[in-house]
């Protein structure tokens, strides 16, 4: 299979960088506490392959970020100036942005205006760095996605939207791909898709689904999953030649950008794009 038109996105940033340290903290506190696994991460990344490298901000809101003594601004402009740094051009940035730890009303406790203000808080603090791209992913509700993405919409950069789904097509939440596309439709995206809890040969099914609804470029970022314990021996849900086997289908249903999520690293990343593109 050789498919030159397909973009090759990174792999996970978290389960990456837990890898690389000993010091199993909110990943995000690596940008000052321990940059150089960030910047070696970007690295690989770059070398695999990918074209579009996130920057490690997923989780850095003021909800997570405010339980401790850094402030959003610094945790979140250092993210991103790591990875422009380390990528110098090669690729392009993407400021990652990850849900709230908390639920919107009337689920939860969390208005919309305060939801607003905490994403427009760390996207600001991003894009301050000069981004390339702002991605909102791992999302389990759509309408929080939606206020996520009105808070990204002023600042005039491409947009990429990804919820995370149950095998059935909808997510924790309840929200099908048909009720996420509806409620982006006035957000100016530059794609659409799923990341985070399914593997590739579970994710294919909902991606397929997207064309119903939608006619933006699809991304597809499965897990490769977590570490099990098989006959004594720890071993990965997906191994690098079946999470590519398993990726391949998705690019019959029309997917543009491609990578891989929670459990996939630079080395998943490599094996997929010579895949792809003959390499």
């Amino acid at each position: 299979m050789r498919r030159d038109d397909i973009v090759l996105l990174d792999g996970a940033v978290g389960t990456s960088l837990w890898e690389k340290s000993s010091d199993k903290v909110a990943v995000w506190r690596y940008n000052l506490e321990n940059p150089a696994i960030v910047k070696e991460l970007a690295e690989e990344y770059v070398d695999a392959g990918a074209k579009i490298i996130l920057a490690n901000t997923f989780g850095a809101n003021r909800y997570a970020v405010g339980k401790t003594d850094y402030a959003v601004q610094e945790i979140v402009s250092t993210g991103v100036r790591l990875a422009r740094e380390t990528i110098a051009g090669r690729a392009k940035v993407a400021l990652a942005v990850g849900p709230l730890p908390l639920l919107l009303e009337p689920y939860g406790d969390l208005t919309e205006e305060d939801a607003y203000a905490a994403f427009d808080e760390q996207i600001s603090a991003g894009v301050s760095e000069k981004p390339d791209v702002i991605t909102l992913q791992t999302f389990m509700d759509a309408d929080m996605m939606r206020i996520a993405g009105e808070a990204a919409a002023k600042h005039n950069l491409p947009i990429f939207s990804m919820l995370t789904f149950t095998e059935v097509g909808k997510t924790i939440m309840g929200h099908s791909v048909e009720y996420f596309v509806d409620a982006m439709k006035d957000i100016p995206l530059a794609g659409i898709g799923i990341n985070c809890s399914l593997g590739p040969d579970k994710a294919v099914p909902v991606i397929a689904s997207f064309r119903e609804y939608t006619d933006l470029p699809l991304i597809f970022k499965p897990n490769a999953g977590k570490p099990i314990l098989q006959d004594g021996e720890e071993k990965v849900q997906y191994d690098i030649e079946t999470f590519v086997e398993d990726c391949l289908p998705a690019l019959e249903h029309d997917v543009k950008y491609i990578g891989g999520c929670c459990g996939s690293n630079a080395a998943y990343i490599r094996a997929l794009g010579k895949r792809i593109f003959g390499q």
